[in-house]
């Protein structure tokens, strides 16, 4: 299993990093690491994250179609920055889908950590879809999802996962830096 998970960490580091660069490779790389993830999640009843990564899987060609716009470039997404409302709307969506999501698994599965799992899922999400439409946000809350996911992670005993997570973390902080000074803000 940690050669799987070994292979899937190295995907998710390059597909993160070509993030932060706004590289559209980004998207199909992220797709396969998902997936790989959503296997891997299963066998150790991370069921939350599980279907995380059911839902990244759609969001990756989201994020594909939102960056790359076939046919018209002048179309695709630029860096922005969410309204407060939107960004209230999102942050409250979290929260909601966190509680719902719990307290299922926590009634109707064996998950290992069903409210952890369920609220590091609620707003992954949340940070994913801003991710694909550019919203410089996505970073800092990023920044605060990955760091608790280390420490599931290494509650799991996912070594390489949590090593991972941790890399993740250090990119989010360049990512925000990078997209904060990216010239479509300053317009």
């Amino acid at each position: 299993m940690s050669g799987l998970e070994l292979i899937a960490a190295v995907l998710g580091v390059t597909a993160v990093w070509l993030t932060v660069k706004q590289n559209a490779w980004c998207w199909p790389i992220g797709l396969v690491m998902v997936l790989i993830y959503g296997w891997l999640f299963y066998e150790v009843k991370l069921y939350s994250g599980m279907l995380l990564q059911l839902a990244y899987a759609a969001l990756q060609l989201y994020g594909w179609w939102q960056w790359t716009r076939p046919g018209r470039v002048e179309d695709a997404r630029h860096v922005s920055r969410l309204q407060t409302p939107a960004l209230a709307a999102g942050l409250v969506g979290g929260l909601l889908i966190s509680v719902a999501l719990g307290a299922a698994m926590a009634n109707w599965t064996d998950a290992a950590l069903p409210w952890l799992d369920a609220t590091l899922t609620g707003f992954s999400l949340v940070a994913q879809l801003w991710m694909a439409q550019k919203r410089v946000q996505c970073w800092p809350l990023w920044m605060v999802v990955d760091v608790v996911y280390v420490g599931q992670y290494l509650h799991q005993q996912l070594y390489f996962t949590a090593g991972f997570f941790a890399v993740l973390t250090l990119i989010a902080v360049r990512g925000w830096l990078e997209w904060r000074r990216d010239p479509a803000l300053q317009a």
